[in-house]
């Protein structure tokens, strides 16, 4: 998969709320009410990734913090996978 332009990526960051650019990856930082909350995400982010193939850093901070962090490492950068994962992250995570 070939990475993303510069103006596709910023295209695709607007339709998904609080994800950002981050070098060569496009981060979201969540925040939840407990540690049972990030690690019930977690596991429900990493089932996905695993469905997907594709797989996010996933960053445990503190007690109720969670950052998830994607980039495409075969292609050195952003394509439209780490878009598809963030999109059904989004679906799954309700902080």
């Amino acid at each position: 998969m070939l990475k993303l332009t510069d103006d596709l990526i910023s295209n695709e960051l607007a339709g998904l709320s609080g994800w950002a650019r981050e070098g060569e990856a496009i981060k979201k930082d969540y925040q939840f009410n407990n540690f049972n909350e990030v690690v019930q995400a977690v596991n429900r982010i990493a089932a996905l990734a695993e469905d997907q193939h594709h797989h996010p850093d996933i960053l445990m901070h503190g007690w109720n913090k969670l950052s998830i962090i994607s980039s495409t490492h075969d292609a050195n950068g952003i394509t439209g996978r780490d878009f598809k994962l963030a999109a059904a992250i989004e679906k799954i995570v309700n902080p």
